[in-house]
């Protein structure tokens, strides 16, 4: 491309020819439909959404079935996606706009951003996408591409470089196009530019960029200094009868809110506190799980009761085994599932 060119001319023209057309969610400036979609796509790849927003929109395909929808359904249709605060402010949002706006989305970036889960960048993609504002997004992916064409040192989450990073994606934008635009910087965070392996020959600012001039393609964007993750165990007890398993709605805040997952907590404890009677108490094979702050060590313990076991209190479900794993658990519990129908067999 000729090296005259804007960064915002380059950018379209790159995303009008190889940029990506076929996501389920482009061709439609419904609001709801691209909102979904830059919610769901918050810290989570394009390939791990597509499954989940095509079986979300079936359930629900507009925002007022959306609103009108238990949370326990919302949050089980999410189960899996991580992340799970996402539902339950998309859950919110939904709510406000049927009761605050008619049922109609904000039409400015601005108005977006007061909206439950929408920040200032996802926001300004919604707008972009449905209503062709002029507004700037910066998510990861973007803030990569900047810190790396322009040489912008520092850690981007940092307050000062963010500034600098939001000025700068000001100046940028176009004039018209805004689509393909904000388009393109999506598809080039997330095809070219990114976080570990660049595909710089194929970049439209090969010839520009700041960080491939200076060798500096893996030091930018800076990192942030980590401490230590902070370790946790915690027990569960895989309460079964044979053909059930006992499982518990979590509170909806908090660590896996509003999910389902076997009780927590000392296994004798539990049993007592249920009436129940063990006549096997045996530990399973520890199982690790990475959250983005802290590592979990789960150490589920099976507990097999005799006589088939009644109903509880509410928010107490017994679950056909064989249907547990995809009964709305978090992507752990599900593991751990499929090792108890292993030692079931």
């Amino acid at each position: 491309m000729p090296k005259e060119q804007s960064f915002a001319q380059r950018l379209i023209a790159w995303q009008k020819t190889a940029g990506r057309h076929d996501l389920p969610w482009q061709g439609s400036r419904d609001p709801y439909r691209v909102w979904l979609s830059e919610i769901m796509l918050q810290q989570t790849q394009v390939a791990t959404v597509i499954p989940y927003y095509q079986r979300f929109l079936a359930s629900f395909p507009d925002v007022a079935t959306l609103a009108a929808a238990p949370i326990e359904s919302v949050i089980e249709h999410w189960a899996g996606l991580g992340y799970y605060a996402r539902a339950r402010n998309l859950h919110r949002c939904a709510q406000q706009i049927v009761s605050t706006h008619g049922g109609n989305f904000p039409g400015s970036a601005a108005e977006l951003a007061e909206l439950p889960g929408i920040g200032r960048s996802t926001a300004a993609a919604i707008a972009a996408f449905s209503f062709g504002e002029r507004a700037a997004i910066l998510d990861g992916n973007v803030k990569r591409v900047l810190c790396r064409v322009f040489g912008i040192g520092g850690f981007p989450g940092s307050t000062a470089v963010e500034r600098k990073l939001w000025q700068l994606a000001e100046t940028l934008l176009p004039e018209q196009d805004m689509e393909a635009y904000t388009q393109g910087l999506m598809d080039l965070g997330a095809t070219l530019c990114t976080r570990g392996s660049p595909h710089c020959p194929a970049c439209p600012f090969a010839d520009t960029c700041v960080a491939r001039r200076e060798g500096r393609q893996k030091s930018l964007p800076e990192a942030r200094p980590r401490p230590p993750v902070p370790e946790r165990t915690s027990s569960f007890a895989l309460i079964t009868d044979g053909t059930r398993l006992l499982l518990e709605r979590r509170p909806p805040s908090g660590l896996w809110g509003g999910l389902l997952v076997p009780p927590e907590g000392d296994p004798a404890d539990i049993l007592a506190a249920r009436c129940l009677q063990a006549t096997e108490l045996r530990e399973l094979e520890e199982l690790k799980h990475a959250f983005t702050h802290f590592r979990l060590t789960l150490r589920p313990v099976l507990c097999r009761v005799a006589a088939p076991p009644m109903l509880g209190e509410s928010g107490r479900e017994w679950v056909p085994l064989a249907q547990a794993a995809t009964a709305g658990v978090p992507t752990p519990i599900a593991k751990l599932i499929r090792r108890l129908l292993k030692e079931q067999l």
